[in-house]
């Protein structure tokens, strides 16, 4: 759910260079969402995954520091009005992904 939602892009590399348009940060937060991000059940089932905008944009650092990192990574997305995908609840991000994958399934017919 973090990747395969309604509100993430999936961009394609200009060829022949094999080239993504966006540079690195701003082609994470436009490819991953996060999901209920105050539940503490979640985070602590998921081992802090549903934190994924942190923990592409900062692979190396404890998921225990999520939190507070997405607070900032979340105003500094507004000030530069860079998109931050997130479900507030685990039954928006699933109802997402489940029409995502229903709309991957129409398009393949």
């Amino acid at each position: 759910m973090a990747h395969t939602v309604e509100e993430t892009t999936f961009p394609h590399a200009i060829q022949p260079e094999n080239i993504i348009e966006d540079e690195w940060a701003l082609h994470q937060l436009k490819t991953t969402a996060n999901f209920a991000t105050r539940n503490k059940l979640v985070t602590w089932f998921v081992g802090g995954l549903n934190f994924q905008v942190e923990h592409h944009l900062f692979p190396k650092i404890s998921h225990i520091h999520y939190p507070q990192i997405s607070r900032i990574v979340r105003e500094t997305c507004q000030e530069l009005g860079a998109p931050y995908i997130e479900h507030r609840h685990m039954r928006q991000a699933l109802a997402s992904h489940i029409n995502h994958l229903r709309k991957m399934g129409i398009n393949q017919r």
